[in-house]
């Protein structure tokens, strides 16, 4: 049987239950046991006399979610099958079809195909819309189809896809897919070397530790280190990865909890790589924890320049725990403060606006580098240097979240033609046309200033303000309507670099995107361009 309650009535017991297993305060031990005894007792007697049959594991399920929700979005109850994703998260190895894959309420669709892997092999492309898997209508499916896709080495699904209206089938045969940290280095210029670590998995300090070895072979004698759009990962590659560029026994990062054993200080344990190259670190507003811990250890240590954009401000850490029946709670545990001593989350959870999203920081308290150069705490890594087309809007971040950037690139890769990545070239033409699109489609999205006129106009204590008013308001309206459509030109750099990914990636793949960028992307060109002014970026850092 399907949910049938909301169960944050059960949500205060379950919480009791839990701090039961790591609570250090004895005084609570009668009140936890008090809770958990009327949590079973409900428990029992819910399942045993509501009218409808139940299921008591999706109840259990929802109200222990329900409960993880009221805290922040890092703390999850992991079932087993969550257990071997998150496994398989930090590993970097997984079996399956090498693709990146969404799921939506009613399909799935084909986000991105790995070169070489399977679903490339058998001809499935971004934007691809997943209608059946094997004998299975992904719309009949209940949970995320996508785990459809997973399975052993070798064994083969058909996969039943639309493209562009029409329907297609394909079989696809799964094999072992190997996750890359490190999935692109090469030299931009005979003394630059351009290095992307996109994942905090197990391999991420070997695979960075590699590409830089290699790239001072070939004569690299100045380091970009980019970080932009990793989410992080494992605290102790963030680490290793770090005491590549600086010295054994610097703090790195260290660690604040309630619980004492979780306090802890992480210094470098290995001798560096290089300690003296020149370093550019690029962040942006998608580059988060591990990714913080390095780039904000590496501006605190006066180590390395930082560019881009702001990052996202992830200063939570979060240790799975584990539970019965192959089950684990991923909790946050602590919070973690750079080698200057800020803490740089950004969202606060335990406090909430009326909507009940977290209230973003807006106070920030100063510290200093090692050589004495001020830094903030409270919202991400602010770069030492910004780049414009590196920061987000909230125009930018409302086209990507609903898949207008990711849909207008569809059509574009099968209206256009091209063979080489130097052939590609985004004009103006082109996003005029993009903006036409966005005009046409039924794309929408509410700012702050709609959302309190609309909530003003719907209130019972509007009927005094008169039609006047009213009108007034509704005209209003109306003018934030059209400048959200002339926001596309005043943001134009900002969605162009998103439409330009989006699409080099359907041509060029993953490889050829990062090609593309050593010759357009303005993050880059910068940072090139600094490091081979010695005086400008020593000045930056003393």
């Amino acid at each position: 049987m399907k949910k049938i309650i909301n169960k944050k009535v059960l949500v205060p017991i379950i919480a009791i239950a839990f701090l039961f297993v790591g609570s250090s305060y004895k005084s609570d031990f009668f009140e936890i046991a008090k809770q958990i005894e009327i949590f079973t007792t409900l428990f029992k007697e819910l399942n045993m006399n509501y009218v409808d049959e139940t299921n008591p594991a999706e109840l259990m399920d929802t109200a222990i979610k329900n409960m993880l929700n009221e805290l922040d979005p890092y703390t999850k109850f992991l079932n087993e099958q969550d257990v071997e994703t998150y496994r398989i998260n930090n590993a970097g190895e997984y079996s399956g079809i090498g693709a990146m894959v969404r799921s939506f309420d009613d399909k799935l669709l084909i986000i991105e195909p790995h070169q070489g892997y399977p679903a490339d092999k058998a001809g499935l492309k971004a934007g691809d819309e997943i209608i059946q898997i094997g004998d299975i209508k992904v719309t009949d499916f209940e949970d995320n189809a996508s785990e459809l896709l997973k399975g052993a080495n070798g064994s083969t699904i058909v996969v039943t896809y639309k493209r562009q209206g029409k329907l297609n089938t394909t079989a696809i045969t799964r094999e072992g897919i190997e996750v890359d940290a490190v999935p692109f280095f090469k030299m931009i210029d005979n003394k630059t070397g351009y290095i992307v670590l996109a994942k905090f998995n197990a391999k991420a300090t070997e695979q960075t530790k590699s590409a830089l070895l290699d790239l001072k072979g070939k004569g690299a004698e100045k380091i970009i280190l980019d970080l932009r759009g990793n989410p992080g990962g494992l605290l102790s590659e963030a680490i290793n990865v770090t005491n590549l560029f600086v010295p054994k026994g610097e703090l790195v990062v260290t660690t604040k909890s309630k619980v004492k054993k979780f306090n802890r200080e992480y210094h470098t344990n290995n001798q560096p790589v290089d300690e003296e190259i020149p370093l550019v670190v690029l962040v942006n507003g998608s580059s988060a924890s591990a990714s913080e811990i390095v780039s904000g250890s590496l501006q605190d240590l006066d180590r390395a320049v930082i560019m881009g954009a702001r990052s996202f401000g992830k200063g939570l850490v979060q240790r799975p725990l584990k539970l019965t029946y192959g089950t684990q709670l991923k909790v946050t545990i602590s919070r973690y403060y750079t080698s200057s001593g800020r803490c740089i989350q950004s969202l606060d959870y335990w406090n909430r606006d009326e909507s009940g999203k977290a209230v973003r920081n807006t106070t920030f308290n100063d510290f200093t580098t090692r050589n004495g150069r001020k830094v903030q705490d409270g919202g991400g890594i602010l770069p030492d240097i910004e780049v414009a087309t590196s920061k987000t809007n909230d125009l930018t971040m409302a086209l990507l979240q609903n898949n207008v950037i990711f849909d207008y690139a569809t059509n574009y890769h099968y209206a256009h033609k091209y063979n080489t990545v130097a052939d590609f070239k985004f004009t103006d033409a082109d996003f005029n046309a993009f903006k036409n699109y966005v005009k046409q489609s039924s794309f929408s999205f509410e700012t702050k200033a709609e959302e309190a006129i609309k909530k003003a106009l719907s209130g019972d204590e509007n009927d005094f303000l008169g039609s006047d008013v009213k009108d007034s308001y509704k005209t209003l309206l109306a003018n934030i309507e059209k400048g959200k459509i002339n926001a596309l030109d005043k943001y134009q750099s900002e969605i162009q670099k998103n439409l330009e990914d989006e699409i080099v990636k359907r041509y060029f793949y993953r490889d050829g995107l990062y090609q593309y960028y050593l010759n357009n992307d303005d993050a880059i060109l910068a940072a090139t361009e600094l490091l081979s002014n010695n005086s400008k970026y020593s000045a930056i850092l003393k």
